[in-house]
């Protein structure tokens, strides 16, 4: 990923955060007939290896794992809140003009090998923490257990894990940082006035950095 140095993020723990906020991740790797891209969602160990280690899992009938030699590259990428913005809310705009749109957002790109785990107790464990992660918030929380014992065997039966241990994380945090600290609360200011999680998310990250000065 082009990653200008105005727009690099390094600290793995503000990386992690946004991986665990946002766990959908596009995950893209090599079949033999050039790259393979799926979407699901994955569960960060943050206490092994480097980078920390992603677990996921596909559907058997998926031919994405039986592609994984053991040697694939692969990279999950984690999309966080993105905006669009427009010159008009810079103060250079309206001081000489010199002013185009553009679009602001936060990524992160995890890369690594994955490996396939056909493991019923690691898928159990798996499950299990998946569920318990998205379900916390829910009035009723619904867990695995809740359903039949057989039924959750033959679940288990029709779905490959997937792990893959972090060799290399980026993260581009393309948030005006390149810009000046009055075209930044310009920023804040058009963005606090749109509807929507993601503009409220995109003015937070701009607020966090609008006293650094431009590179």
């Amino acid at each position: 990923m082009y990653i200008p140095k105005t727009d690099e993020e390094t600290d793995v723990s503000v990386l992690h955060a946004l991986i665990r906020a946002r766990p959908l991740a596009t995950w893209v790797t090599m079949g033999g007939d050039g790259p393979v891209v799926n979407h699901i969602p994955m569960l960060l160990n943050p206490d092994r290896g480097d980078f920390g280690v992603l677990a996921g899992h596909v559907a058997r009938g998926n031919p994405v794992w039986r592609s994984l030699s053991g040697e694939t590259p692969s990279v999950a990428i984690f999309q966080g809140p993105e905006s669009y913005i427009t010159p008009s809310w810079y103060a250079s705009k309206r001081e000489h003009g010199k002013a185009v749109p553009t679009w602001n957002y936060a990524v992160v790109h995890a890369h690594g090998t994955p490996r396939p785990i056909h493991d019923r107790d690691w898928l159990l464990q798996h499950v299990n923490r998946l569920t318990d992660t998205h379900e916390a918030d829910e009035t009723t929380p619904w867990q695995v257990s809740d359903a039949p014992p057989a039924y959750v065997e033959r679940m288990l039966g029709a779905i490959v894990g997937i792990e893959i241990a972090i060799t290399r994380l980026e993260g581009r945090w393309k948030v005006s940082r390149n810009k000046s600290r009055d075209d930044r609360l310009g920023v804040v200011e058009g963005l606090g006035r749109r509807k929507g999680d993601d503009a409220r998310h995109m003015a937070e990250l701009v607020s966090e950095r609008i006293d650094q000065a431009p590179d």
